[in-house]
């Protein structure tokens, strides 16, 4: 066996996301463990910590042993030691970061939405292809324990025809006025890229996709539900941009998928993601990590009557499903796909393409809420 290294760009890990899920469990967790498994080699990520925030670099660098850090990203990029680049900026600044590692022959991978519009999205796929260099979005909710239950249960066949999809997304996040924000202030503020639309309907569109079919076209209603924030200096602004979005999303199989967002709502469910699936044999639940089932045969016969109280628990009858054991962190089993991807060229297929699928799902949602219509969704 030998160790194989590739040298990673991390740029904007600072944030709560990148530093935890990318950096800590991902990149870290994948070097301490020795490395991706491929063939008589193990690759080794080597990250190198990139922003434009010395102290913040400085003391996240320090958190994990003295990484590599740097404030000069043209000089990073010139680097021949580092072969990949990863952005997780703010979507406003990836665009031309990512154009730019690419212009430097590394190979990308980023975080979605890949841009802020499917035209800059489509035209970072194609400049990624015309260089030459290998692309990946992340698409970290296929990879989640629960997801990957439910699609094991749907492979099966059990379910029977799928009939429609119901997710629910969403938590409160605080003002910012009595207690910090959960969030970053650029999330509610249109010039800076924000919204939930962008954000969760990228999310929608691999998750609907690979699981239930293509989707042919979308209804949504988005909200600025509530307009006053208050940012990470205390300092209250406008918050102009969606803070949640309610889609309707029929695929070319006949699923009806209804997905709620908000970042205002209280939980009361399973879990902070949740999608039932209901087919003519049977239903699932999945959350982030567990998936339960009903089949036909389990199913309850209620009796409609509001006058007294209820003799069904609605939540018996449901049996785990956990066919495949142990699953590990979603953004860390992709980060192992897209490096092998990169080490030993084999085959990755969330690349900047589908990044652009999930942005077109975004802007043709703003288009329905805007003209109160029904948008076909075309191929790209």
């Amino acid at each position: 066996m030998s160790i194989r290294r590739v040298g990673v760009l991390m740029n904007g890990v600072t944030g709560r996301m990148g530093a935890n899920q990318h950096l800590a469990r991902s990149i870290l967790a994948i070097r301490d463990q020795g490395g991706v498994p491929c063939g008589d080699d193990f690759i080794v990520p080597e990250p190198m910590l990139l922003g434009r925030n010395e102290e913040k670099l400085r003391a996240l660098s320090a958190a994990h042993g003295g990484l590599p850090w740097s404030t000069d990203i043209d000089g990073s990029l010139a680097n021949p030691d580092y072969a990949i680049y990863f952005d997780a900026q703010k979507t406003a600044l990836r665009e031309a970061a990512v154009r730019k590692a690419i212009d430097c022959g590394k190979h990308v991978y980023c975080e979605k939405p890949a841009a802020e519009t499917t035209q800059a999205a489509l035209g970072l796929y194609r400049h990624a292809q015309a260089k030459g260099v290998k692309h990946g979005v992340v698409q970290d909710k296929l990879w989640l324990p629960g997801i990957l239950k439910l699609r094991t249960l749907l492979e099966s066949g059990r379910l029977g025809r799928i009939l429609s999809v119901r997710g629910e997304f969403g938590y409160w996040v605080f003002t910012g006025e009595d207690q910090p924000a959960q969030r970053p202030s650029w999330n509610y503020r249109k010039a800076d890229g924000g919204g939930i639309i962008l954000d969760m309907l990228s999310h929608w569109r691999y998750l609907v996709d690979n699981l239930f079919g293509n989707i042919a076209s979308i209804s949504c209603l988005g909200a600025v539900h509530i307009a006053k924030r208050w940012d990470e200096s205390g300092a209250p602004y406008q918050a102009d941009a969606d803070d949640a979005a309610y889609a309707t999303l029929l695929t070319h199989t006949g699923a009806v998928c209804t997905f709620n967002a908000s970042w205002c709502v209280r939980v009361r469910r399973d879990d902070l993601l949740t999608l039932q699936v209901d087919g003519t044999n049977g239903s699932a639940v999945a959350g982030l990590r567990d998936c339960r089932v009903q089949l036909a045969g389990d199913t309850p016969r209620p009796v409609w009557n509001p006058d007294e109280p209820g003799t069904l628990d609605y939540f018996d009858g449901w049996t785990p499903f956990d066919p495949d054991g142990t699953h590990g962190n979603a953004f860390k089993a992709q980060w192992e796909l897209f490096l092998r991807h990169v080490a030993a060229d084999e085959p990755f297929r969330w690349d900047l393409l589908e990044g652009a699928k999930g942005v077109q799902l975004a802007e043709l949602a703003k288009i329905s809420w805007d003209t109160r219509a029904w948008v076909d969704v075309r191929d790209l």
